[in-house]
């Protein structure tokens, strides 16, 4: 396991996401934190690269806290991004590939076809993240989009609902409780 690679992007991703020109605040490096955590139990529950699967995690979301302008194609710059870091870190060339395919095809909202069970597993770690952040969310709904209580309750558990439905079937399997834990707080 490359510890330096995934202790440089960890320090990289919370220096990136403290720059005021990073849109999201340090919202966005506890998403990142929570998708690499994510990510390594399933790797270790598909058998997956443990390795490639952390090592895209940090990098999944690197083009959208760098420039807010590469956002809406963050999948396709961070893949660009991502083989650029490594290079200058490194980094074999045929995991090197692995990472930038996790990185392109990590987006739930973007109907990309996951090949490998890495990819498979950054795609669902960045979708249930958001379960882990749920104060996150609130914030969003009730201080950013100065929504009523159940204006904000609708927002957040309609986010929560799609991205639990972005999870691979076996994923859902697995975090269902969680899913069905997160939305009984919800419904009060």
């Amino acid at each position: 396991m490359r510890n330096d690679i995934i202790e440089y992007l960890h320090k990289e991703v919370y220096q990136r996401c403290k720059q005021p020109t990073n849109k999201f605040g340090m919202g966005c490096y506890y998403h990142i934190e929570s998708v690499a955590k994510n990510a390594e139990l399933l790797a270790e529950k598909y058998g997956a690269d443990k390795e490639v699967v952390i090592i895209a995690s940090w990098l999944h979301d690197i083009a959208s806290i760098t420039d807010y302008s590469m956002y809406e194609e963050h999948h396709v710059y961070g893949a660009k991004i991502a083989e650029d870091i490594l290079n200058e870190l490194n980094y074999e060339d045929e995991k090197m590939e692995l990472v930038q395919k996790c990185v392109f095809n990590h987006r739930g909202s973007v109907n990309l076809e996951k090949l490998s069970k890495e990819e498979l597993c950054v795609a669902d770690a960045d979708a249930i993240s958001h379960f882990d952040s749920v104060p996150s969310l609130l914030y969003l709904a009730y201080v950013e989009r100065k929504m009523n209580i159940e204006e904000g309750v609708q927002f957040v558990k309609a986010k929560l609902e799609r991205s639990y439905n972005k999870l691979s079937d076996e994923s859902k399997f697995f975090y269902k409780e969680k899913y069905e834990r997160v939305m009984a707080v919800l419904q009060g």
